[in-house]
C-alpha cells in the first residue's frame, strides 16, 4: 500500500452470521469502495459513507476488523480512531468497514460540508467476493449496489476521551509582492501594525530587486513545475555593515537555506531573515543601481499625495526611508491613519497620512521633510535592549510560542534590522520575565500554592519536598473533588504515567488517572518531580495511598518499560498491576523484527490485540500461534512479557485492556502548549484544565435521560438487537440455556455466561439479555453501577474551588534572592537525563552476530578477525 493511503470496502444493508469456528461473516447487502489517507477527516468520511449507503449521517456507525482477527470489530468514533485504523492496515491495500444506521440520507449535510476540502475519493463499486483488490480503480462513478461478503458486528473497544486543552494561538505573517519594470518589494509589513498604535517602526531594508523581472504572479504554462522552480528569479536583500546598508542577491531555494543553516549557527552569524539563501554576489549601497534609488527617493512627494491603502503608504515610506538613509517609527498606525517621526530625539522630520473615505484613498496630510538630526537615526539604527524587549513582548503577547528565528525574521521584516540568534534569544528571556514574572522566582511560590490548595479546597492534599539546597524535589497535589469523584463513581482502576514538564530544568509530571462511567479519563492526582526515577515514583504512590483511603483492591496500569510493578505492589499490598495496552502495542511494533511469513508484519498488531482480549486461554494460544507462524521472534517477545499482566484470560485484576489509548497524551499536549510558561503558570493550567473538565462534564451529564452512560447504553442496545432471534430454554429461575450458532448457559445469579463476555466487559451479553426477555427481568438491574449515569454524575458532582491570585506573575522586585524559599532543580546534562530514565531490559533484545567469525557483539564491518 502507498504509505498513508487505504481503500475501504464499505459494506452495508447485510446481516451477520457466526461461523462454526467462532469467526463472523456478513451476507447480503452492498459493497462500495472509497479511497482515504492520513488527511481524511472522520466527519468527511461519515458524510461520504452516509451518502453512498443512503443512511442518516447522524445515526451512522462504522466498524472494522483488525488484521488477522475476524471475531471482534473496532468502532470508529473520531479522527484518532480513523488514523489508528489506517496505521493498523499499514501494509494492506484494502480494509473492510461495516456501516449501519437509520435509512434516509440528508442532502443538506452535503451543502454544509461543501465548502470544506474533501479528501475522500469515491472508487467504483466492487464485488467484494469476486473482485481482487488490485482491480479497484480510483474513479468517480455513480454507485450501484452489489452483493457483499459478510462479517459480524461487535462493539470491541471503547475510546478513552482525552482531556481538553486550550490551543495556542499563532500569528500568520503575510507577504504581498508587487512588481514593476524596475523594482518590487519583497513582502509587506506585519499585520501587527494595524493594532499597535505606539509600536516603534523602522523601515524594512529587505527589497526585491530585478529591473527586468516579470510579474511575480505570472507563469509560463508551457513550462513544467521543475522548470518554473529553476527559473525562479533572484532577489536582493539589504544588510547593514561597516560601509552602510549592503545589498546581496538571494535565492528562493529552501534546500540551499537548509544546507547553510548549520554553518551559520556555528559561526554565530545573523539569523537568516528570509526563506532565501545568500548567494556569492554582493553589492554595497554605493553600487546600488541609481535608477532604483532615484525611484525610491520619489516614493513620497509631499502633502496631498494619494495611496490606495495604508499598506501601500507604509511600503512607499519604507523605500523612501531606505533611499534617504534614515530610520523612523510610527506613533499612530492603524487602518485609518499613520503618523511617523524620525527616531532621533529632537529631530523635526515627521509625516502624517489618513484615510479619505470620499475618494477611497489614503492621503498625506502633514509632512515636514527636514531632518535636524544630521543622519544620527541611520548611524544609531542598532536597537537598545529596552526597545528590543518591548518589541518582542508585543510579539509574544499575540503568539507566545514564537521561536527566536521567527522573531528575528519578523523584526527584520518590520524594522529592517538584522539580529543574531543570541540577541533575540536573550531578548525573549527578558520579555518573558516581564510578561510572566521571573521563571526562577516562580518556584518560590510553590509553598504558597500548597497552602492555598488546602485552604480553598479543604480535604485536598498538597505536599512539597525540597532537598538540602532548598531545590525542588517533589510536589504532590490532589483535590478532594477528584478523590471523591474517583471513590464514588469510578471503577477501581488508576493509570500511572509520566510526561515531560517541558522545562529548562527537565522536571517530570507524574499523573494518576481514573476512568469514568463513560470510559472518559478522570484526573485524580499529579506530581511534579525533579527527575523520574524509582524513588520519586515510590514517593508519589505513598502520597496517593494517603489521599485514597479505600479497602477495595485497586488495579494500577502503567507502561511496562517504566518498571513500576514492584513499587505498586509494595505500597498497595492488595493491588493488581497491569501493563498498558497502548504502550505494549507500540513496543510490539518496535520489537517485531523480520523475517515475516504468511500475512506479513501488518497483521501482527491485530493478532497481538486479539490475543490480549481473548477471554479463554485456548483462544489466546490460538492467536499467539498465528503470531509464531508469521514471526517466531515476535512470538518469543509476546510470551516473555508476562501475559498474566495484560491478557483478559490471565489477568486477575479489574478488566482494563479494552482501553488502548495513550492516557498521558492530553497532559503532554498541554505541556507542549505552555512550554514557555513558569512553573506556577503550568500548575495553574493543570488545575484550570481539570476544573473545566469537571464543570463541562457536569453540565453535559445533567441533560442525559438514560440509565447508562451513552457509550454503555449503545452497547446494551446493540446486544439487545442481537438477542431478539435467540432461542432460550429456562432450566431454573437462575439458569438458562441459550442457542446461538453454539449453545451457552447463563447464570443470572452469578452474572455469568459461558461465552465469558459478560464477565469480560461487565455488561450483560446478548445471551443474558435474551434470558431476561423471557423471564421479564430488566437488563438494567444487572448492569454495574459504575456504568450508570448516576455514577457518572457522582464522579463530577464536586467542583474545584477557585484559588485567588494563582496566576499573578512574580516580579523580581517582590523577592529578595537571599530569602528564596524554593530553588529550581539544577539543569541536567544529557548523560544525567539518560541515566534518569527508567527502562527495564527488553527480554528479546536482538544480539548482533558477525557473519564472518560467527561471534556475538559485533558485525562484519567491525570484525577484527582476519579470515
Amino acid at each position: 500500500m502507498t504509505k498513508g493511503k487505504l481503500i475501504l470496502i464499505c459494506q452495508s444493508s447485510g446481516e451477520f452470521i457466526t461461523n462454526d469456528d467462532g469467526t463472523l461473516s456478513y451476507e447480503g447487502g452492498e459493497a462500495n469502495a472509497v479511497n482515504i489517507n492520513q488527511d481524511t477527516s472522520f466527519e468527511d468520511l461519515i458524510i461520504k459513507l452516509a451518502e453512498m449507503s443512503n443512511l442518516d449521517h447522524r445515526t451512522i456507525s462504522i466498524k472494522y476488523f483488525l488484521p488477522g482477527n475476524r471475531r471482534n470489530l473496532i468502532t470508529l468514533r473520531n479522527d484518532k480512531d480513523l488514523k489508528r485504523m489506517i496505521d493498523f492496515h499499514g501494509h494492506s491495500v484494502t480494509a473492510d468497514v461495516f456501516v449501519n444506521g437509520k435509512e434516509g440520507f440528508d442532502r443538506d449535510a452535503i451543502k454544509i460540508h461543501a465548502s470544506r476540502e474533501n479528501v475522500v475519493k469515491l472508487a467504483e463499486t466492487v464485488n467484494h467476493v469476486g473482485a481482487p483488490s488490485t482491480a479497484l480503480n480510483t474513479v468517480a462513478l455513480d454507485v450501484e449496489p452489489l452483493s457483499a461478503h459478510a462479517i459480524a458486528e461487535l462493539d470491541a473497544y471503547a475510546p478513552l476521551h482525552a482531556l481538553s486543552g486550550s490551543a495556542a494561538a499563532s500569528d500568520a505573517d503575510g507577504a504581498d509582492g508587487s512588481s514593476g519594470s524596475h523594482a518590487s518589494t519583497a513582502s509587506s509589513p506585519s499585520s501587527e501594525h494595524e493594532s499597535d498604535f505606539d509600536s516603534d517602526y523602522k523601515p524594512r531594508v529587505s527589497v526585491a530587486f530585478d529591473i527586468n523581472s516579470p510579474s511575480p504572479t505570472g507563469f509560463d504554462t508551457s513550462n513544467s513545475p521543475a522548470d518554473a522552480v529553476k527559473k525562479r528569479r533572484r532577489t536582493a536583500s539589504w544588510r547593514s555593515g561597516a560601509r552602510g546598508p549592503t545589498v546581496v542577491a538571494v535565492s528562493d531555494d529552501n534546500d540551499v537555506e537548509r544546507k547553510s543553516r548549520r554553518k551559520k549557527n556555528q559561526n554565530k552569524s545573523t539569523v537568516a531573515v528570509n526563506d532565501d539563501s545568500v548567494s556569492a554576489i554582493a553589492f554595497y549601497d554605493d553600487d546600488l543601481p541609481e535608477k532604483v534609488v532615484a525611484e525610491w527617493k520619489e516614493c513620497i512627494t509631499g502633502v496631498g499625495q494619494d495611496f490606495k491603502s495604508v499598506k501601500e503608504f507604509r511600503e512607499a515610506l519604507q523605500k523612501y526611508a531606505v533611499a534617504h538613509r534614515f530610520v523612523y517609527k510610527l506613533k499612530k498606525n492603524d487602518a485609518n491613519r499613520a503618523s511617523g517621526i524620525c527616531i532621533a530625539e529632537g529631530c523635526s522630520w515627521k509625516i502624517h497620512a489618513s484615510c479619505v473615505p470620499a475618494d477611497e484613498s489614503f492621503r498625506i496630510k502633514k509632512f515636514d521633510n527636514t531632518h535636524t538630526c544630521g543622519g544620527e537615526s541611520w548611524k544609531n539604527a542598532h536597537p537598545s535592549k529596552n526597545w528590543l524587549v518591548n518589541v518582542i513582548k508585543d510579539k509574544l503577547r499575540n503568539s507566545p510560542h514564537q521561536k527566536p528565528r521567527e522573531i528575528a525574521k519578523s523584526i527584520s521584516r518590520d524594522f529592517g534590522i538584522e539580529l543574531s540568534y543570541t540577541q533575540v534569544w536573550r531578548g525573549i528571556e527578558y520579555a518573558r520575565e516581564h510578561l510572566q514574572g521571573s521563571y526562577k522566582e516562580s518556584y518560590n511560590r510553590l509553598p504558597w500554592i500548597c497552602e492555598k490548595v488546602i485552604e480553598t479546597n479543604p480535604g485536598s492534599f498538597a505536599k512539597l519536598i525540597t532537598d538540602d539546597e532548598k531545590r525542588l524535589k517533589c510536589l504532590f497535589i490532589s483535590f478532594l473533588s477528584c478523590i471523591n469523584g474517583f471513590q464514588n463513581g469510578c471503577r477501581p482502576i488508576l493509570f500511572l504515567d509520566a510526561t515531560s514538564l517541558r522545562s529548562k530544568h527537565q522536571e517530570s509530571l507524574l499523573t494518576a488517572t481514573a476512568v469514568d462511567a463513560d470510559d472518559g479519563s478522570f484526573p485524580v492526582a499529579f506530581a511534579i518531580v525533579n527527575v523520574e526515577n524509582d524513588d520519586n515514583w515510590h514517593w508519589f504512590l505513598e502520597q496517593l495511598k494517603c489521599a485514597i483511603s479505600t479497602s477495595q483492591p485497586l488495579t494500577f496500569v502503567s507502561d511496562r518499560e517504566m518498571g513500576l510493578k514492584e513499587s505498586v505492589l509494595k505500597v498497595f499490598e492488595n493491588a493488581h498491576h497491569g501493563y498498558s495496552m497502548y504502550h505494549l502495542v507500540e513496543s510490539f511494533r518496535r520489537n517485531s523484527k523480520g523475517p515475516f511469513n504468511g500475512e506479513g508484519r501488518g497483521a501482527l498488531p491485530g493478532l497481538f490485540l486479539a490475543a490480549g482480549h481473548a477471554a479463554r486461554l485456548n483462544v489466546f494460544k490460538k492467536f499467539t500461534e498465528q503470531i509464531r507462524e508469521i514471526s517466531p521472534n515476535a512470538y518469543d517477545w509476546v510470551i516473555q512479557i508476562e501475559p498474566e499482566q495484560w491478557t483478559s484470560s490471565l489477568f486477575k485484576g479489574e478488566p482494563y485492556n479494552h482501553i488502548i489509548q495513550n492516557v498521558a497524551e492530553p497532559y503532554a499536549k498541554l505541556m507542549e502548549e505552555i512550554r514557555e510558561s513558569t512553573i506556577m503558570q503550568k500548575i495553574e493550567s493543570l488545575i484550570y484544565t481539570v476544573s473545566e473538565l469537571i464543570n463541562t462534564r457536569q453540565s453535559e451529564s445533567s441533560k442525559w435521560t438514560t440509565k447508562l452512560t451513552p457509550s454503555k447504553e449503545k452497547k446494551i442496545q446493540d446486544e439487545a438487537f442481537k438477542a431478539e432471534n435467540l432461542q432460550v430454554f429456562m432450566a431454573s429461575d437462575i439458569l438458562y440455556e441459550v442457542h446461538d450458532e453454539s449453545t451457552h448457559v447463563v447464570n443470572i445469579k452469578k452474572r455469568d455466561c459461558t461465552c465469558l463476555e459478560w464477565k469480560d466487559c461487565g455488561l450483560p451479553c446478548r445471551h443474558a439479555i435474551a434470558s431476561f426477555n423471557i423471564s421479564g427481568k430488566s437488563v438494567y438491574d444487572y448492569c454495574p453501577r459504575h456504568f450508570s449515569v448516576d455514577a457518572y454524575k457522582s464522579t463530577y458532582s464536586e467542583s474545584i474551588n477557585n484559588i485567588p491570585e494563582i496566576g499573578a506573575p512574580v516580579g523580581t522586585e517582590e523577592t529578595d534572592s537571599d530569602a528564596m524559599l524554593v530553588l529550581p532543580p539544577p539543569p541536567r546534562s544529557p548523560d544525567q537525563q539518560h541515566k534518569a530514565k527508567i527502562k527495564i531490559e527488553d527480554p528479546d533484545k536482538r544480539t548482533v552476530t558477525c557473519s564472518k567469525c560467527k561471534q556475538l557483539g559485533h558485525n562484519k564491518a567491525s570484525c577484527k578477525t582476519n579470515l
